[in-house]
């Protein structure tokens, strides 16, 4: 099942997560979360001080690495002493404290004061920074010096308050600033691979246009980087600096000044360069003064704006009282008001406000107070993600302010909160109650939950309903089901999970994880897969039961498996996902919105058939091509060879196969049964060595006769040009590693499907293949290799009866095999033991050195063929963040379409999108309008006891709804058509319903099925066929 995002670590903290805890609060563990992430950082000193420019990422992992001058180098020293001039007056070296002139001065906490020398107590910046990710504060002192240049302190400020000594949280608003220094070095803007594409022409001019092939859009945009290969004629482009381009359009660029350069002739590869850029940030000061804000919500278009005078007046309410505003008190919340204005009297033009959004400013009063754990999980995530651009200079930095409120969490009834609905009740959720009131506490309690999938996803779901006191009362419950074992590689991103957890059950760990954050959560676990298989255990009842589900899963199947048992149970579904660092969150709620399956996102594009047999010009196609290989060789035969063995009927059913598919098969069993069967391992490896010379050289060298390196087209134009490259075909050599790589893996692959001991030993296996006798090799006249998947197509794929006929002669009798059967291999990715990527890495890369195609290394080849996406904790953190506020809204119960919020973001740009779902699609019959949450309701027992027969439901339309039905189905199953035999419908008419549905699927209903989901196609009184909500047909 998996998932796709992950949590932190399970165990006590020997730090709380609360700095200051309320009088009474229950004390527990820290909170996991992506925050601790940078809790860790400034831990281990490499945040808080000062960072030389283009710090490496390769450093973050050294927690030795080089002080600053000045600074103690002993590991023990518990200050640390920095050294630097005085910052000049009115430069971006002006000290943090001065941000805010009514703010008092730093108490004696550890932060020194302005100065030459600065003492920095290393437990400051851990108590200024809760790992809960309610206060992730960095207080930096002024620019300092660093060892190699003038360097700039790096600053990811997510301010609840200037002061450290206040506990505030000012939660349902946060606010979050970056200064990465004034030369911040920048390797990567958007972590997307580099792109490339195929050039058809390249003119001389200046600018010189290119054109590229228009088998797809190039992608790249105005002010990329490129260069240049394999360009004939036009030589000087090989090999040249990056270039800036310029778009012209889809498949064309304007370069450099050509005019001189040489003629084009043919061919050539563009490809994008990422050239590190400088980019520059302001000081909090000036950045104050003259925001540049990050828009996450364009119907909030206003808020930045209004929110930066706001906080400002906020951290003075802070100063003055010593504490935030009481929740939903209308005195505090007046002289924020009051505060707000005179700050936004005296801002600078840039910032003045024409009118102050005074109903925002009060809602900021009123849940300033707050503490709430997705908010921490959101920009907890946000800031660690910041940190590591500081860091690694890898993705844009957010410039410089982002705000963020969730405002529409708040109740819809705006008179439903009083203050003392807000009052703390002296436990852990006190934030949660200041925030939402006492009365939503309680339904969060009671609250019955399924999550599907305990992986990335799952794992920080259960973290958060854990702090937020899902399932955490009497009548509350969390199942969560997962079938998946942890493995080592999930212990990156799912932070429930620890080293010795993997091989344990990811349900029962995460259960057992979240209960020692929360003693009082209710969790069960299952490990179960959802689908048809188990809707004996989530059956009716469990469904009936459920207030909701919330995904976490990793494939689309399974998503839309569970949406359609949410539309039909007519529950809240809470969908989300991530892909490195782009996330996405769906609320699905019943009669308002769309439900998951009401889009679908485009397919995803493939590889031309032609162009993976016998064109490839990426390595991509090499390393897809190896993959096919693969389950060809090691999997689908042995497959077949078994079901041979042990269905009568499997001859019979490949005859009834399309095209040469029935041949294809029956001469692969052929071959395993029969031709290639080896008895020990030395035929292994020397089936191994005769297909290393069949693939590498022989339909190379076939492949060259049929289409001779000189061919030309019917145009006139070289064949091989364009994305055809030409190839040539490999001679083997026992010497060379990768040749003897492939014989090592294809030998010990192949002898496991077959039950076969294999051996490691390379020099014996060199040794022997001296011995081998290859069969000489000659291109034969009339094979045909198609061009182009069209001409694939349209080709006559007839079949040789006679062929056939003799393949089915020559197959040995299953009763001849007693006993005996294949094992086929399913590939797996990480384990470096089993051969699995050694035959992939090796495959791919001879067929690349055939077409003179860039080979890839192991890693790289793992994560092509793997199909292996980075998962980032931060993404998986920010993504479930949202998630829990959506929850808030369906807990209360919000019914307005807008308070909802679809969320699209991607950390690396940084991009934040959010609009409200779409609603449900409305349909009509009649002066009837419904919607997929819509169905009919039929009863099927009768009164007297009697089923409905078919004749009766079909005059039950025709009666109460007016409308003649057509055509009825069941699934796959069609019970009833109008162009159905007479003989048949006259049989089924009085048959009972229930009868025809088992009869028709061949399959008994179960014992747990109540009810059946009957699929119409009905006409009106007019004739007019008109479309028509499902049936919900119940039986019990």
């Amino acid at each position: 099942m998996g998932t796709s995002d992950g949590s932190r670590d399970r165990r006590p903290s020997s730090r709380t997560s609360v700095v200051h805890p309320r009088p009474g609060a229950l004390q527990g563990p820290a909170l996991p979360s992506s925050a601790q992430t940078l809790a860790s950082l400034v831990r281990r000193r490499w945040f808080a001080l000062p960072l030389p420019r283009g710090f490496s990422s390769s450093l973050a992992g050294r927690r030795g690495f080089r002080p600053a001058q000045g600074m103690s180098s002993s590991p023990l020293s518990k200050k640390r002493r920095v050294s630097g001039p005085d910052p000049k007056p009115g430069s971006n070296c002006s000290p943090a404290q001065s941000v805010l002139s009514e703010v008092p001065s730093v108490p004696t906490n550890g932060m020194a004061k302005n100065g030459s020398e600065a003492d920095i107590d290393e437990g400051l910046y851990s108590r200024q920074l809760s790992t809960c990710g309610r206060r992730t504060l960095v207080k930096t002192g002024p620019r300092y010096h660093s060892p190699t240049s003038l360097s700039s302190t790096a600053m990811c400020l997510s301010l609840p308050t200037l002061d450290p000594s206040l506990r505030t949280s000012f939660v349902i608003s946060r606010q979050l600033f970056c200064d990465f220094g004034e030369e911040m070095i920048l390797t990567d803007s958007n972590g997307e691979q580099p792109l490339s594409a195929m050039v058809s022409m390249v003119t001389k001019d200046n600018p010189g246009v290119v054109t590229c092939l228009d088998e797809a859009r190039h992608g790249f945009e105005s002010g990329d980087f490129v260069s240049f290969s394999e360009v004939q004629g036009m030589v000087e482009l090989n090999g040249n600096q990056p270039m800036e381009i310029k778009v012209l359009g889809p498949y064309t660029f304007s370069i450099c000044d050509t005019s001189n350069f040489s003629d084009y002739i043919r061919g050539g590869i563009v490809s994008q360069v990422k050239v590190p850029k400088k980019i520059s940030f302001k000081s909090l000061v000036a950045s104050l003064a003259e925001p540049d804000f990050v828009m996450t919500d364009f119907a909030k278009f206003s808020h930045p704006a209004q929110l930066h005078i706001g906080f400002q007046a906020l951290h003075r309410f802070c100063a003055q009282h010593g504490r935030p505003p009481r929740p939903r008190n209308e005195e505090d919340a007046a002289e924020l008001v009051a505060l707000a204005q005179a700050v936004n009297a005296r801002a600078l033009p840039a910032v003045q406000q024409e009118n102050l959004d005074e109903d925002l400013i009060r809602k900021l009063a009123y849940v300033a107070a707050g503490d709430l754990a997705p908010i921490n999980a959101f920009i907890g995530g946000l800031a660690a993600q910041e940190v590591m651009k500081a860091c690694s200079g890898k993705f844009m930095p957010i410039m410089q302010w982002l705000y963020f409120d969730a405002l529409e969490c708040l109740p819809e009834d705006k008179e439903a909160l009083t203050e003392d609905k807000c009052l703390p009740r002296q436990n852990r959720y006190d934030g949660q109650v200041a925030v939402f009131g006492s009365d939503l506490q309680e339904k969060l309690g009671k609250q019955k939950y399924f999550l599907v999938g305990a992986g990335a996803i799952g794992c920080e779901l259960l973290k958060n309903f854990a702090m937020i006191g899902l399932g955490c009362r009497e009548g509350g419950e969390i199942i969560v089901t997962d079938m998946d074992t942890i493995e080592k590689s999930n212990l990156n991103r799912q932070f429930l999970f620890r080293p010795w957890d993997v091989t344990k059950l990811k349900s029962d760990t995460a259960a057992a994880a979240v209960r020692q954050m929360n003693p009082h959560i209710r969790v069960t676990s299952h490990q179960n897969r959802v689908g048809p298989d188990t809707e004996r255990i989530y059956d009716d009842d469990f469904f009936q039961n459920l207030d909701g589900v919330a995904n976490a899963l990793d494939n689309v199947d399974a998503r839309m498996y569970m949406d359609r048992r949410c539309v039909y149970y007519r529950k809240p579904l809470l969908e989300s996902g991530t892909l490195g660092t782009k996330g996405n969150v769906q609320v699905v709620i019943p009669f308002l919105t769309e439900s998951y399956s009401s889009s679908q996102d485009p397919p995803e594009k493939s590889i031309p058939i032609c162009t993976l047999k016998n064109f490839p010009n990426a390595i991509e196609h090499t390393l897809q091509w190896a993959r096919d290989e693969f389950e060809g060789l090691f999997k689908q035969p042995a497959e077949n060879v078994n079901q041979y063995l042990t269905d009568p009927k499997f001859v019979e059913r490949t005859l009834r196969l399309a095209g040469t598919q029935p041949l294809e098969v029956l001469e692969a069993v052929q071959r395993s049964l029969v031709l290639q069967r080896p008895q020990t391992w030395a035929d292994c490896v020397t089936w191994a060595c005769h297909h290393w010379h069949t693939q590498y050289s022989n339909n190379i060298r076939q492949l060259l006769h049929n289409f001779p390196p000189d061919q030309l087209t019917s145009s006139g134009a070289p064949f091989w040009s364009g994305p055809k490259r030409c190839p040539h075909p490999l001679t083997f050599d026992v010497n060379n590693p990768l040749h003897l790589d492939y014989v090592m893996a294809a030998a010990n692959l192949f002898a496991q499907t077959y039950g076969l001991t294999g051996s490691q030993d390379r020099a014996a296996v060199a040794t022997f293949l001296q011995s081998v006798q290859v069969p000489e090799f000659t291109p034969k006249s009339g094979v045909k290799i198609h061009v182009s998947d069209q001409e694939l197509q349209s080709a006559n794929a007839s079949v040789d009866d006679s062929r056939l006929e003799e393949l089915k002669a020559t197959l040995p009798s299953p009763n001849r095999l007693p006993g005996f059967k294949m094992y086929p291999i399913d590939f797996e990715k990480d384990d470096d033991s089993n051969f699995h990527m050694d035959f992939i890495v090796a495959a791919s890369n001879l067929r690349a050195e055939n077409y003179d195609i860039p080979p890839a290394d192991r890693h790289k080849s793992k994560l092509i063929a793997g199909k292996i996406i980075p998962a980032i904790a931060t993404t998986t953190a920010a993504v479930v963040g949202l998630v829990c506020l959506e929850l808030y809204k369906v807990v209360q119960g919000h019914r307005q379409l807008d308070s909802y919020k679809n969320g699209f973001l991607n950390l690396a740009l940084p991009f934040f999108g959010f609009s409200e779902p779409l609603a449900a699609p409305r349909h009509q019959y009649y002066n009837q309008e419904w919607t997929l949450w819509d169905r009919f309701e039929v009863q099927g027992l009768q009164p007297n006891g009697d089923e409905m027969t078919l004749k009766q439901f079909l005059d039950y339309f025709k009666t109460e709804h007016k409308l003649e039905i057509t055509m009825l189905s069941q699934g796959v199953s069609m019970l009833y058509s109008f162009f159905m035999p007479a003989a048949k419908l006259k049989e089924r008419l009085d048959q009972p319903m229930t009868e025809i549905v088992s009869r028709v699927s061949k399959r008994k209903l179960g014992r747990h099925v109540r009810a059946l989901v009957l699929e119409l196609c009905c006409n009106d009184e007019s004739g007019e066929d008109v479309e028509v909500p499902y049936v919900r047909y119940t039986i019990r």
